[in-house]
């Protein structure tokens, strides 16, 4: 197609957008922001995006999709402790609750009625922030070209969000009144209260750090995934293998976090080479039996009782 493009288009995510084509000769309109769905190729011209999400997306959106489910689970555990035996039901509330948001969010973006998604390919970070990047060509008037150069991995996040918060609004309230008897009056609405906290700071966290958290999830589910772990199994006292198998529990979440860690290690190889990436999640294991075989060694009541048999 044949390509004019003056005067200048000017800043990084300015674009011209398409008015006509005849033939091979285009009719662009003036320099500004490209339409959602689209966005500049090399020569300033907005062009819709036709591409799908590569692996590394899918496990991006996936990452941010179990957020609010893993806060949901804690919250419910936290405030249901020993006292009630609804717990496994608001889990599993919780977990068709993101299910369906997913489901409702993916079929609703475009192409609507399908699970498959349009996008438009990441390049680099400034793609997350082209708010940044309007120009000011004479110092003074700013010419605004904020748009979603990585259409629908921004935005698609906080649609998933909402349908999260609505139906959470909706099923959860009714069934903690009718299955969490053994909580008082003000406790068992406490993870539905705490869920209304951790929306506003999720949405602001994917508004504000989207494009740090697209490069660095897999690192921070490393990270978390051991630490937790290691907090956990230090705060329960777990020692010795006889005490994971004995409580049930325990070993529910240790598989969790075995799940977090192989779905890290997944992010970072992105299985490009199947062969050299599959032998990684062999690892997966590692940190938890380290710990279990340790932890006899490193109980502080026996470093006190051996210094002081030392004196």
């Amino acid at each position: 197609a044949a390509v004019d493009i003056q005067p200048a288009c000017l800043g990084l995510y300015c674009g011209r957008t398409v008015l006509s084509v005849n033939g091979s000769v285009e009719t662009y309109g003036d320099c500004g922001v490209c339409p959602r769905g689209q966005r500049t190729d090399d020569n300033k011209i907005c062009r819709e995006c036709v591409g799908s999400p590569d692996r590394y997306d899918w496990l991006y959106l996936g990452f941010m999709a179990m957020l609010p489910l893993v806060l949901h689970w804690f919250f419910i555990e936290w405030y249901s402790g020993k006292k009630s035996s609804s717990a496994l039901l608001q889990h599993v509330t919780a977990l068709l609750e993101c299910g369906a948001a997913a489901v409702l969010t993916l079929l609703l973006s475009d192409p609507a009625g399908s699970l498959r998604l349009r996008s438009c390919r990441v390049k680099k970070l400034s793609d997350w922030y082209t708010m940044l990047y309007n120009p000011s060509p004479d110092y003074i008037t700013t010419v605004h070209c904020t748009h979603e150069a990585v259409y629908p991995l921004y935005t698609i996040v906080f649609i998933y969000y909402a349908f999260c918060l609505v139906l959470m609004m909706l099923l959860r309230p009714l069934l903690v009144k009718k299955v969490a008897c053994g909580l008082g009056r003000s406790d068992r609405f406490k993870s539905i209260y705490a869920a209304l906290y951790f929306f506003p700071i999720l949405t602001v966290l994917q508004a504000v750090g989207g494009g740090l958290l697209y490069y660095a999830f897999p690192y921070i589910i490393l990270v978390l995934s051991l630490v937790t772990l290691a907090v956990y199994m230090s705060a329960s006292e777990v020692e010795f293998f006889k005490d994971l198998l004995v409580r049930k529990k325990r070993l529910v979440v240790l598989f969790s976090h075995w799940l977090l860690h192989a779905y890290g290690i997944i992010s970072i190889s992105k299985l490009d080479k199947l062969e050299q990436d599959l032998p990684l999640l062999a690892l997966v294991p590692a940190p938890a039996l380290f710990y279990l075989m340790t932890a006899k060694y490193t109980e502080p009541s026996r470093i006190l009782s051996e210094g002081g048999n030392g004196h």
